[in-house]
């Protein structure tokens, strides 16, 4: 922690999370922050497989936990989430709320902030999908135009939010977050070799999937379109490897999808770190998430974007293709495939279009500018 944040009162931030991606891209910026942090979940994200077993594996302190919001719909998530969090911010008010991307928790902790008027610092600010179809597009207008501190993780991020005539003066270029969180938690040649040799895998000869969203697994015809592309990708001759998220789990039980799993090989949700160690070696990502978009682009490994819209067009410039459920995920798999170990070293030479790693270091003195003054003025009232 830099000598500026050691100055900070303890617990004087407050950063509010729900879900495996906020975790993973807040943990920088609180690792940032140390003492000053006071972490809060909402629990949308609940169970340990997805979120709980993160906060020991990135090295983040033990949250409060908010109260049955986890599996719960979208309105009534936001809903429980505003009223613990108001009522948190009451009895001890942060001098600074801190949220990131576009969830029903960002959404909750920016409404409540904006509610105690309370600083609002927005990490990831900008992101447009232009599709109102997507309830994260929604989530991510709302919070940006609230937001007293805009971090925008790209140049097109910034633009986004100058044309919606946001004042520059709330918005910061800073990079993205996902950087440092990769080179941090990217586990050592050694280890990713023991990973590899566990799973029976060879290095660039393995495809690995990820699948959870709404558009891609709560219709069933969309699920088994999906599944039936990765099946038949598989008997191609490269193993499919395929971390079931619980939430697909149960939508492939109750559509009776098991079969085209057969050729598949299912894994139980993976640490972050092991997911990395997969995700470095791999011929090729298969996913829906956006995480993942981000990542690749520091892995240096080709991306297949199975949604029928993206918040991230910088990855497809070089790293990553969008496509739709449908017979074109196997031909542009194929296609990637094709380009071989020559495809996969040109890709490791392109540098990320998601910043220099310094994210977390830019979005703390950001923070220490809104916390500083804010607890100067409390020390003279007192």
């Amino acid at each position: 922690m830099s000598p500026e944040l050691s100055e900070l009162p303890a617990r004087s931030v407050a950063v509010v999370l729900g879900t495996r991606p906020e975790l993973v891209k807040l943990a920088p910026v609180i690792h940032r922050l140390g003492s000053s942090a006071r972490l809060i979940h909402t629990g949308q994200h609940g169970d340990e497989a997805m979120s709980g077993r993160f906060v020991a594996e990135l090295g983040l302190p033990a949250p409060e936990l908010l109260r049955s919001v986890g599996g719960t719909p979208r309105a009534v998530q936001i809903g429980r989430s505003l009223e613990q969090l108001d009522a948190l911010f009451g009895e001890h008010p942060p001098a600074a709320v801190v949220v990131q991307g576009d969830t029903n928790a960002t959404l909750a902790g920016a409404l409540a902030a904006n509610a105690r008027s309370i600083p609002l610092v927005h990490v990831e600010a900008g992101l447009r999908s232009n599709d109102a179809a997507m309830p994260e597009e929604h989530n991510r207008v709302l919070v940006d135009s609230i937001a007293d501190v805009l971090c925008a993780a790209t140049p097109e991020n910034r633009a986004n939010l100058l044309a919606e005539g946001i004042d520059p003066a709330r918005v910061t270029l800073t990079g993205n977050t996902v950087v440092e969180a990769v080179r941090r938690h990217l586990p050592p040649a050694e280890r990713r070799g023991a990973l590899l040799a566990h799973h029976g895998l060879e290095p660039d000869h393995y495809i690995l999937a990820t699948l959870h969203r709404p558009e891609n697994t709560d219709d069933t015809a969309t699920l088994r379109t999906v599944l039936a592309e990765l099946a038949a990708l598989a008997t191609d001759g490269l193993p499919v490897l395929l971390p079931l998220h619980p939430r697909t789990r149960a939508r492939i039980e109750e559509a009776e999808l098991g079969g085209l799993l057969d050729g598949i090989t299912v894994l139980a949700p993976l640490g972050y770190g092991e997911f990395l160690a997969l995700a470095r070696h791999t011929a090729l990502l298969i996913s829906d998430s956006g995480g993942v978009q981000e990542e690749c682009t520091v892995l240096g490994r080709p991306l297949i974007v199975v949604r029928r819209s993206t918040e991230r067009p910088e990855s497809m410039a070089h790293f990553a293709h969008l496509v739709s459920p449908g017979p074109q995920i196997g031909r542009l798999a194929r296609h990637r495939l094709a380009q071989g170990a020559p495809g996969l070293r040109l890709l490791e030479r392109t540098p990320s279009p998601y910043g220099d790693g310094l994210a977390a270091q830019r979005i703390a003195a950001l923070i220490t500018g809104l916390v500083r003054p804010a607890a100067h003025d409390a020390a003279l009232a007192a």
